[in-house]
């Protein structure tokens, strides 16, 4: 017994101190931080209180990009999932090519955020703009550049990019189902909707809670693509929280921001926590 407590210490150390040392230990000091004047580069720190909460309070930016998020975080949690139940669907159909088409749809989630931000980029504005001049459709036109549009094109990117992780996990859950609940409801006269509504999707109601779990805290949380589609233009108004907390942090002189955009990343992290740990419970 004392063997395997050892051995498994031994497996987990690494992790665990890779763990304490890159997220534990810098999440604790940015508490810290987010209650001082810390200007991001010495060690002179001054405690000033919540004031920079209270700053944080009355920033417009801030509070438009929360609302802004949450949008698009529900937005994403609704694409995502159904586009990757629907592929889920596909795939576990006795089909030529499923497998393929597995590896097809999954392929854009080894794709670094940044490459695929810039990639879609290329899309929207020279071959959207292209597409527009010649054809006359000028809602292709200046895609990035307004909110609504920037807003869609952000939710295309992240749907296509997540879609087939989530379909990986709803093919797991969908071959779990028992054939033998699927060939009695065939046999009780119930159609292929009835079996996938009745049956399938409340069998799968595990996989359903992962992958909200993980589309609704990658919805909050998500910056890379929104810093390279539209780096939070026009005017701010396309800024989800992750870019306004970083365009705090780094964008705005001054060593007050630095401890104001501390503590929005505190409140930002509260939020995500709060809201997925609602979800786990909901589901």
């Amino acid at each position: 017994m004392r063997r395997k407590q050892t051995g498994f210490w031994l497996f987990i150390l690494p992790a665990l101190f890779a763990f304490v040392l890159v997220v534990l230990v810098p999440a604790v000091k940015g508490f810290y931080y987010s209650f001082t004047d810390w200007n991001g580069i010495g060690k002179n720190a001054v405690f000033v209180g919540i004031s920079n909460y209270g700053k944080l309070l009355s920033d417009s930016r801030f509070w438009n990009s929360f609302l802004f998020t949450f949008v698009f975080a529900l937005c994403s949690v609704i694409c995502i999932n159904a586009v990757g139940f629907g592929l889920a669907v596909l795939v576990t159909n006795k089909i030529k090519g499923a497998n393929l088409a597995r590896t097809v749809f999954f392929m854009p989630n080894l794709i670094g955020g940044i490459l695929l931000g810039f990639t879609w980029q290329f899309i929207f504005v020279s071959i959207f703009e292209a597409i527009g001049k010649n054809t006359g459709m000028t809602w292709l036109q200046g895609w990035l550049s307004d909110q609504k549009t920037g807003f869609i094109g952000m939710l295309i990117v992240l749907t296509w990019q997540l879609a087939g992780y989530m379909m990986i996990i709803y093919v797991a859950g969908l071959n779990n189902v028992s054939p033998d609940l699927i060939e009695a409801a065939q046999i009780d006269g119930a159609t292929a909707t009835q079996i996938l509504f009745k049956i399938k999707i409340p069998m799968i109601m595990p996989s359903v809670t992962i992958c909200t779990f993980l589309t609704l805290t990658n919805g909050f949380k998500m910056f890379d693509q929104n810093l390279s589609l539209t780096g939070g233009d026009p005017g701010k108004q396309s800024q989800l929280l992750a870019l306004n907390i970083y365009d705090t942090f780094y964008g705005r002189s001054g060593p007050a921001w630095k401890g104001i955009g501390q503590a929005k990343a505190v409140v930002f992290f509260i939020l995500v926590v709060a809201i997925a740990l609602i979800q786990l419970k909901a589901t």
